[in-house]
């Protein structure tokens, strides 16, 4: 390698630490309002269920049709970004999804259900398309820094659904109409994200996010579909969305009709166990860190298991401590999906789209099979498929185990003071 080449293959190693702050402040943020748009929409569906008139079969139906648009996006996402770059693509996603979730609640007030539908189809479009660009920034973020971050930004989601579902309990009780109450929220979270996303793309790739010999087998997402591992991950991250996705659907509901408490008390149902994930998200990076990925995660689909099994079984004061194991037991399983998936950054925008696809496949049968499952033996049992999906997870877990560290001390350039920082691991920069 000519002292040329070096330089331009390593001078993108070494980010402006401040470039790093910006980045992960951004993305930070992007999260939390991705969760708080989602969950300002989820914490009404006891009212939209009866607006609309739905049983619980039509409420699934219902949301199913966010989560095909979200299906769609995904596999478009990455090509998205690679035209349009990270800022411009995020900026796209976020102001369709609050558009469309602002038609949504109108539509679902005037009693126009057809109309929710198509509009909720492209909230989930632009949901799939934002959810993409800001883990692949989150990825990128997290090679600079050389340690897990990960569960951090998903934890700020999980912040961003905790407080909007508590504003949603509070206006809930307050009778606020749907479409005032969504109009409002997303106006905040479209102004808020247009702000934060100024600062995306600030930070370069790594030197070795970029291939050697950048050939279109390289980087074919085809090619991220025919790679065992991916698939692997792919359905480790598919149970987790469902665990969680399950919670985020249904929780409310559940415990309105299953344990026969007020809606409000629904709402703060869901809000709690929305609290726990966030908690176990922000406590999980370390146990990463120090534990790995399989031990962590075999810990957390266990905990899943048994949390789902006492919010059924348990009688209500019992079942809002399941909620809170069943919260702690989902918190790490998607972004440690996320987090593997860019293990190998010169795919990372192939792997991260199809993994997200497929994780997202969860979000789409979930509500039509929940439902389906509710009209026989009732909404509350139906989440005992919860337990049965975590089993699957738990013998694939291996699957997202860290790739294997190359020794540095083997990769020195033995004439030179300084390593060349092309050949360190994320994380190892020169002073």
């Amino acid at each position: 390698m000519t002292m040329t080449d070096r330089a331009a293959v390593s001078s993108p190693a070494r980010p402006d630490p401040a470039q790093i702050r910006r980045a992960i402040t951004a993305v930070t943020v992007m999260f939390a309002l991705n969760g708080a748009a989602f969950a300002t929409f989820a914490a009404r569906l006891p009212d939209i269920k009866s607006l609309l008139h739905l049983s619980a079969a039509g409420l699934g139906l219902f949301l199913i049709s966010g989560s095909i648009g979200s299906v769609l996006g995904l596999p478009m996402s990455g090509w998205i970004v690679g035209r349009l770059g990270a800022r411009r693509t995020v900026r796209l996603g976020s102001l369709l999804t609050a558009t469309a979730y602002i038609c949504t609640a109108i539509a679902v007030g005037t009693h126009h259900h057809w109309t929710a539908v198509a509009f909720l189809m492209i909230a989930g479009w632009g949901i799939g398309v934002w959810d993409v660009v800001m883990n692949l920034e989150g990825a990128i973020a997290e090679r600079h820094l050389g340690r897990s971050i990960m569960p951090r930004f998903h934890a700020m989601f999980s912040g961003g659904t905790v407080l909007a579902a508590l504003i949603g309990a509070a206006v809930t009780a307050a009778r606020v109409p749907v479409w005032l109450h969504v109009g409002v929220m997303m106006c905040l979270i479209a102004g808020i994200g247009m702000w934060a996303s100024g600062n995306f793309q600030t930070v370069p790739r790594l030197a070795d996010d970029t291939p050697k010999t950048p050939t279109p087998e390289r980087v074919s997402t085809r090619n991220a579909w025919l790679d065992p591992r991916v698939l692997l991950i792919g359905v480790v991250t598919l149970v987790a969305a469902f665990t969680e996705g399950t919670a985020n659907d249904w929780m409310s509901l559940a415990f309105v009709e299953g344990h026969h408490v007020p809606k409000w008390a629904g709402v703060l149902a869901f809000a709690v166990f929305l609290s726990c994930m966030t908690a176990g998200r922000l406590v999980g990076t370390k146990l990463l860190d120090r534990f790995g990925r399989v031990p962590v995660l075999r810990v957390c689909f266990s905990l899943a298991i048994i949390g789902s099994l006492v919010v059924v079984f348990g009688p209500t004061a019992v079942a809002y401590v399941g909620i809170v194991i069943w919260g702690l037991g989902v918190s790490l399983g998607f972004p440690v999906g996320m987090s593997a998936a860019a293990d190998d950054p010169a795919q990372a925008n192939a792997r991260i789209s199809v993994i997200s696809t497929i994780a997202y496949t969860a979000f789409l049968a979930g509500p039509p099979l929940l439902g389906l499952l509710g009209e026989h033996v009732g909404v509350l049992h139906a989440m005992l498929a919860v337990g049965a999906a975590a089993m699957v997870a738990l013998a694939l877990v291996p699957s997202v185990r860290e790739p294997e560290r190359p020794q540095v001390a083997e990769r020195r350039t033995p004439d030179c003071a300084v390593s060349d920082p092309a050949v360190l691991p994320p994380g190892a920069y020169p002073e």
